[in-house]
């Protein structure tokens, strides 16, 4: 896949997730093509949670970009820890609430990794970390939002740009970076390459 004429190459979006593509709208980054890459999210065992969320983003990336080598792809990852406990994507309503009960009344981390991959394979790897602390949950509070359903899906079990925002009494860092992409590293990134403004 690539552009016609002089202009930049075709960028691809290494990654299933809405939430990514509306980010990249927001700044009027729109990609060629989104395409999902089918890895294997397991963590190695000790790996932290920095570079587990780096090497997710560079296999995303790399998946991609073996078969468009031409192109500008970008892979993205989040990874949920507090200490160095890993909070994943909850399997089922009960590892949703053991998230939001350990995240209760406590800060975590959020750190997304970025791997752009530019034609010729160098890959371009950068790690942006959120503090975000919880206030205290009530019970109540964690039912309610288990029984909307919007956890599914989510690392560490909550979305801050929905329901779970009354949750944040503070954040340190990029907040985009907790919605799923932080914008000022990834504009930063493509406009190197000469994508985007």
């Amino acid at each position: 896949m690539s552009r016609a004429g002089n202009g930049p190459p075709a960028l691809i979006l290494a990654s299933a997730s809405p939430r990514r593509r509306d980010l990249l709208a927001q700044v009027d980054i729109h990609p060629d093509a989104i395409l999902a890459a089918d890895i294997d999210e397991t963590a190695l065992p000790d790996e932290t949670p920095q570079h587990l969320a780096e090497r997710l983003a560079m296999l995303k990336a790399r998946a991609i970009a073996e078969r468009h080598p031409e192109a500008l792809v970008l892979g993205a990852d989040t990874v949920v820890a507090c200490g160095r406990r890993l909070l994943g994507k909850p399997a089922d309503e009960a590892a949703a609430r053991r998230h939001l009960n350990l995240l209760s009344g406590r800060r975590h981390r959020v750190i997304g990794g970025l791997c752009l991959i530019v034609p010729g394979g160098r890959a371009l790897i950068r790690r942006v970390t959120t503090t975000v602390r919880f206030k205290r949950l009530h019970a109540s509070e964690i039912d309610a939002y288990l029984n909307s359903g919007e956890w599914r899906g989510k690392a560490g079990a909550y979305a801050i740009q929905g329901r779970a925002a009354a949750f944040v009494r503070a954040i340190n860092g990029s907040y985009t970076n907790v919605v799923g992409l932080s914008l000022c590293e990834t504009t930063a990134l493509l406009r190197g390459q000469g994508h985007g403004g």
